[in-house]
This record gives structure tokens, C-alpha cells and sequence, in this order.
């Protein structure tokens, strides 16, 4: 099965295509089609059709992997990154591919094991996964492929990006697990308290009163 992810956008459009057969995912390319920020935007969604539709006629992708619709503070680019989906969701619908959305967060989760990661780090995680000579550049091409893997490792279980936890250093004793406390510090804890309340509180549980010379 050939996917194609595509990081829209009306300026650069990312788009990385990759080939999932027998559980193994291997690379096939991977670009950007770059528009002139001078050009109208009819202009630019006119070559922005064009482009991915000849992507689609000489790869065939069955299905395309798209960025979703996340929280923007810039209403303008929020509204010209829906219009640059829509577009793309419209030549794959031409072209017969299945149309999957996927959040940032959840992209980078499943190629880096965590939501928070950097652009730099994915385009290393795509070199690395795909055993590529050199980083995929730009950085919305790397984007592309990540989404493009996320949808080929769906249902998959999740894969090792990190190696063993390293021990602590010495001296430093491991926090216990969750209600497996120390006895010994459980211990101490607690006669820690009744002597401090002893020595606070009368036998009545009262301050005792100071004497008035």
C-alpha cells in the first residue's frame, strides 16, 4: 500500500510518499511545492491543484495522511492552512485515495514516542527510520513523511525510540513504587511526629499556659 502525507500550507506544501507492504515501510520521495508570496492566492491554489495532481498520477497513493484542523491564534493562517487542506483533500478525492487526519501531537507521538518534539529531532527520526543517506529537507518535507508513517504505523505496536532507562547514580536511591514506601522511613516519619507533638502540646492536648512573673 503507497501512502502520502502532506504538510499544507499556501507559501510551501510538504508532501512525503512511502510504500507499507508484509509490515515493512520503505521510502519512495518526498518534496515541497513552493509558491511566491507575491502571487495572489487564487493564483497559488491554482498551482497548488496542478502539482499534487501530477504527485498523485505518477506515484498513485491508495491513501493520503493530512495535518488536522488544530487551535490557532492567527485566524488569517488558520483559515489559509484550512483552504490549503481543502485543496489537497480535493485531488485526493479526484485521484481516489482515502483522506486520514491526524493531529501535531499525535504525529510526533508516534514516530518519537513523545508530542513535544522539535523539528530538527523528527527530521533525524525520519532519516533514522527510513535508513536515509541524509535528513529529509525541508522541514515540511520531514513533516510529510511523519505523517505518512504515523498512518503506516497505525495499529502497530508502538516502536522503541529510545534505549534503556540509564540507572541512577550511585548514592541516589531509586524513588519506590506508588504505595511501597521505605518501612524504615515510614518509621522515622512517624516517630518524628509524636515527638514533635509531645513536646508542643500539654497531655490534654492543650498549649500550656505561661507563667505571668
Amino acid at each position: 500500500m503507497r501512502i502520502i502525507g502532506i504538510d499544507p500550507g499556501t507559501l510551501v506544501t510538504g508532501y512525503g510518499i512511502v510504500e507499507k507492504e508484509a509490515g515493512r515501510v520503505s521510502f519512495v520521495g518526498c518534496g515541497c511545492i513552493r509558491n511566491r508570496p507575491s502571487e495572489p492566492l487564487p493564483a497559488r491554489f491554482l498551482r497548488l491543484h496542478r502539482e499534487l495532481g501530477r504527485i498523485f498520477a505518477a506515484h498513485r497513493p491508495a491513501e493520503m495522511a493530512i495535518e488536522g484542523v488544530f487551535f490557532r491564534r492567527n485566524v488569517a493562517s488558520a483559515l489559509k492552512l484550512g483552504e490549503a487542506r481543502g485543496i489537497a483533500m480535493l485531488v485526493a478525492a479526484e485521484n481516489g485515495a482515502a483522506v486520514h487526519e491526524y493531529a501535531p501531537r499525535r504525529v510526533k507521538k508516534a514516530v518519537m514516542g513523545r508530542g513535544g518534539a522539535r523539528k530538527g529531532q523528527v527530521q533525524y527520526m525520519m532519516k533514522s527510520l527510513l535508513g536515509l543517506a541524509e535528513e529529509p529537507r525541508p522541514a515540511d518535507a520531514s513533516d510529510a513523511l511523519a505523517l505518512a508513517l504515523c498512518h503506516a504505523f497505525r495499529g502497530a505496536p508502538p516502536r522503541p525510540t529510545a534505549g534503556p532507562r540509564e540507572p541512577f547514580p550511585s548514592g541516589v536511591a531509586a524513588r519506590p513504587a506508588r504505595g511501597g514506601r521505605d518501612p524504615r522511613s515510614r518509621r522515622r516519619l512517624t516517630h518524628a511526629r509524636r515527638g514533635s507533638g509531645s513536646a508542643s502540646r500539654s497531655p490534654r492536648g492543650r498549649r500550656p499556659r505561661r507563667s505571668v512573673r
